[in-house]
This record gives structure tokens, sequence and C-alpha cells, in this order.
């Protein structure tokens, strides 16, 4: 049985669709439909109820090197307030998620991770911990709202003081207060705009929803659901856990190489990473132009042979044609070739493009 997010009576107020997701009932979109949503987000601004996210605390004074060995990225420079996206991966280099950890500060953690795997991320935690450390699931206890777009920085600032706001990308600011209620405000983004995550109690949830909606009336800001969250972050190329990457499939291949760190000591996986050399696949942006929407699990041919297949498709709103991202073998990965996507026994023709397809002001 699907659980509710504490903001599932506001969606039901503003006639979300709603939908079983990841164990949550949650707005698959509302009555202006998907594309205004995802346009209000690119033009203006979105709200979105991501409380089904998990959250998980990391403390104790072994808390940096069992993140440093738990995950690929390193922690060891970071600052209060920095926030650092990260894959975990298992032995075998597959990915067991990916994450964002936030640093609150000496030897206390804060991280995020995706809705569907927070149990399976938490039980990995725990079951590689060592030394003085306690990783602690607090999901159930924090409602998490993302108010996306170019306006959204000027919607929350009219709730807030400017001590409160995040100054730069990957950042965040603790023990703040936005509309008089405590919360986390955070700068890192799926939609590829402007705008903050905000942390809150759970009880505070809909007080939260409210005070942002009605800060946003005058520059458009609209509540939005999961059909434009997966449109924008796909314009954007931000890569899905269960799409672009999974327990097969590890951080190079996926293009993730930013996010993993092959000069530490050690990390969980690194040795099956380091084993199989360069990348045999890679992650790559095709546009289609050929007359057809292409989706996922979509088998992509090179001169009539298979060379990988697509994890992510849609038609876009914002850009007006349809695109996908796809796994394919290296060897054929170079920007402007020509291939074909099979869809429904058809074959679609494509173009690999650099990623991201979309770029923050981009008209």
């Amino acid at each position: 049985m699907e659980r509710k997010t504490p903001l599932y009576d506001k969606h039901i107020q503003h006639q979300g669709n709603m939908v079983p997701f990841a164990g949550y009932l949650l707005p698959e979109q509302y009555e202006q439909g998907v594309i205004e949503e995802h346009i209000a987000v690119r033009t203006k601004a979105g709200l979105f109820d991501v409380s089904h996210m998990g959250e998980v605390t990391c403390q104790g004074k072994d808390a940096l090197k069992n993140l440093n060995q738990i995950m690929t990225n390193d922690f060891t420079d970071m600052v209060v307030g920095q926030a650092r996206y990260t894959p975990m991966c298992h032995e075998n280099g597959g990915m067991v998620d990916d994450l964002i950890v936030y640093k609150r500060g000496e030897d206390d953690y804060y991280i995020v991770v995706n809705a569907a795997n927070k149990d399976k991320d938490f039980n990995w935690l725990v079951a590689h911990q060592f030394g003085a450390v306690e990783f602690k699931d607090i999901s159930e206890a924090v409602a998490q709202l993302a108010i996306q777009g170019p306006m959204a920085p000027a919607i929350v600032a009219k709730i807030t003081e400017a001590q409160y706001i995040p100054q730069k990308y990957y950042h965040a600011v603790f023990d703040c207060l936005v509309a008089g209620i405590p919360c986390i405000v955070s700068w890192t983004g799926y939609t590829g705009e402007n705008g903050y995550e905000i942390f809150t109690a759970a009880a505070d949830g809909p007080k939260m929803w409210d005070a942002l909606l009605k800060a946003g009336q005058a520059e458009g800001l609209i509540p939005c659901g999961l059909a434009a969250r997966d449109t924008l972050r796909l314009e954007a190329a931000m890569p899905l856990y269960g799409h672009e990457m999974d327990d097969t499939v590890d951080p190079l291949e996926a293009s993730l190489s930013f996010a993993v760190k092959m000069t530490k000591e050690d990390f969980i996986g690194k040795k099956a990473i380091t084993a199989k050399g360069t990348p045999a696949i890679k992650r790559v942006g095709l546009k289609v132009i050929g007359r057809g929407i292409v989706r996922e699990q979509q088998r992509v041919l090179l001169n009539g042979v298979e060379v990988g297949h697509t994890t992510s498709g849609t038609h876009c709103p914002y850009l007006g044609y349809p695109i996908a991202m796809a796994l394919l073998d290296s060897c054929c990965t170079q920007i402007g070739t020509k291939v074909e996507v099979e869809v429904r026994q058809k074959k679609v023709a494509a173009e690999i493009v650099a990623l991201p397809f979309y770029k923050k002001g981009q008209q």
C-alpha cells in the first residue's frame, strides 16, 4: 500500500492526478498539464513535492572515513555548508545509487538519497560502516520541497532573510527560517534551472507549501508533478537511477567520472572499475531527426548493427523536439554520428549530440 507524503492533502486541493511512485502517492501532473508545468519552470517557477526522497544523517569521529570508503567522491576538502554529488558502488563497480552529501559540521553530514532506493541505501551504509560512526534514517520526519525556475530566488527572498539563501551552487544553509518555519535551504536542483530545496519538519510541510505558493503568485509560480520533473531533468541531461545507471552500470560508463576520485587510496568498487580499464560503453544524448518519439529500452543501431540502447526518452516541451539518452558502445559515440532507434518495429533517425540538451537561460 502506497504511503502519503506530508503534502498529500495539498495535492488533492490543487487537483493533482495522484499516481503510485516509489512507494508513495504523488501528483503526476495538475490541472494545467505537464507542458504548462514544464514551461513554467523554464520561464517562471514551479513548486515540487519531493518528500518521497530519503534523508540520512552521518555523525561521529569516523564519519569522513566512512564516506570516503563507501562512496566514490572525495569529501576530505569539503567546507561546512558545501554539498557534493557522488555515486555509491557495489564491489563489482555497479552503482547502488547516486546521492548528495552535505557537510553540516565537523564529523556531521546530511545525505539525500533517491526515493526508490532509500531503504536499500540505508541498509548498505549500515552494513559497511566501521569505527565511531552512526547512520540514522530520518526520512519520515522530513518534508522536502523544491522550488525551481528563474524566478525562484526572487520568490524565496520575499519570505526569508538573505543570510538563509545559499549563495553558491551545491551549497546549503542549515538552521534557517523561511516564512518563519525552521528549515534547511539548499541549492542543487534537478531541472537545469536555479532554485532551492527546502527541508523542514514533516508537520511544517503544508505551511511551507502554502507560504511559497502565496509568495510566488505574482511571478507565476505553480505546483508541478512527476511528469514535468522527468521531462525537465531529461532536457538538462541529469541521469536517473534505474535508467541511465543501475547495479550493472559503473559511474564511468554513466559519464560520471567527475564524481569518481580514482586517486583516493580506496573505495568500494575501485578495484573492479580499475580492472575494467577504459569504459566500453558511454552515456550519450540523442536528438531525434526522424519522425517518432523515442522511449527507454529501445535498440540503437549504427549502419544496421546494434550498438546500445536508450535509457530515457520523450518529446521535450521547451526544446520542441524529441530527445533521448542512451548507453552506447564507446567506439560509436562521436558527436554528429547518425544512428537509428527501433521504435515498434520502425527505425527512427537520430543524431548523437552533446550533453546537456538544454542549458540555463537558453532560448
